[in-house]
């Protein structure tokens, strides 16, 4: 059994991609806007910032009172949209109830939408045309290439079918050749599925919802889960008992979640680089 390296990994590619952003001739941007003052999204925005201040990117941190209204909080998307100097945009989640999520997302230009959450993205995403890419779905993909886990016609089952994990990793894994079975809380004994797998990728937000009954010896096993519980993160793998089965495993914390924020900065500078492309076309 091998234990998957989110840290390394990120490491890795934040290297790699110092590498590349010494080569430009401008200081990239990212905005991530904040409305409240949720503990979660505190955690996650400082963790963004901290990649920033690595790669050297201007960092803008928009905070919004919870009862901002729709239209103010479209205006301030409206200027960085049109802010040269902004390169990326992300609105962090959860948003307040008086706040329409998909009319807000879909406000980003796509050009800067380094959540990969528009309407436009995920779209090309789902033709297989090049754009932006939710960047958990693209570290799970970085990840299996990095461990040199062939996709072409492997077996898969997605579990959860969210429009930031579930959905896209599927999209990402068909394009890639594999044949995957997307289950969620409606599938009828996902354990029939899950014991036909080659790959499992799980993100349904349940601490140990997959056991080790429900994989079979050399399964290769993503854990997207993160979930809190008396000051604990935990997966959504039953990890103690379901590791020994396999071949390949996430661990959390240190697996997928260190790849979606080195992932986010390769977004930002692939943002600069389409939005370089058309301004040249």
């Amino acid at each position: 059994m091998i234990i998957m390296n989110g840290r390394d990994l990120k490491k890795e590619k934040l290297e790699k991609l110092k590498e590349k952003i010494t080569q430009l001739n401008k200081k990239l941007g990212l905005a991530v806007i904040q409305v409240g003052n949720d503990e979660a999204s505190n955690v996650y925005v400082n963790q963004k910032a901290k990649m920033a201040a690595e790669l050297g990117y201007n960092f803008i941190h928009e905070t919004c009172d919870e009862n901002i209204s729709q239209d103010e909080l479209l205006n301030i998307i409206d200027k960085l949209n049109a802010d040269d100097s902004i390169d990326g945009i992300l609105v962090q989640m959860p948003l307040p109830k008086q706040l329409d999520s998909n009319v807000i997302q879909n406000a980003i230009s796509p050009l800067k939408d380094v959540d990969g959450l528009t309407y436009i993205n995920f779209g090309k995403l789902v033709q297989n045309q090049d754009g932006l890419v939710p960047c958990t779905p693209k570290g799970i993909i970085d990840m299996l290439d990095h461990y040199e886990i062939n996709l072409d016609g492997a077996n898969v089952v997605v579990i959860g079918r969210s429009s930031l994990v579930g959905k896209p990793v599927a999209s990402l894994l068909t394009n890639r050749n594999a044949t995957v079975v997307l289950c969620h809380s409606k599938t009828d004994d996902i354990k029939k599925y899950t014991l036909l797998a080659d790959i499992i990728v799980v993100a349904v937000g349940k601490k140990n919802f997959l056991t080790e009954h429900m994989v079979r010896e050399g399964t290769v096993v993503i854990d997207v889960g993160i979930n809190r519980e008396n000051g604990k993160l935990y997966g959504d793998v039953d990890y103690e008992n379901v590791k020994d089965k396999c071949s390949y495993i996430t661990p959390v914390p240190g697996g997928v979640g260190q790849m979606t924020v080195a992932e986010l900065g390769e977004n930002v500078y692939k943002a600069h680089t389409l939005r370089k492309k058309l301004e040249r076309k």
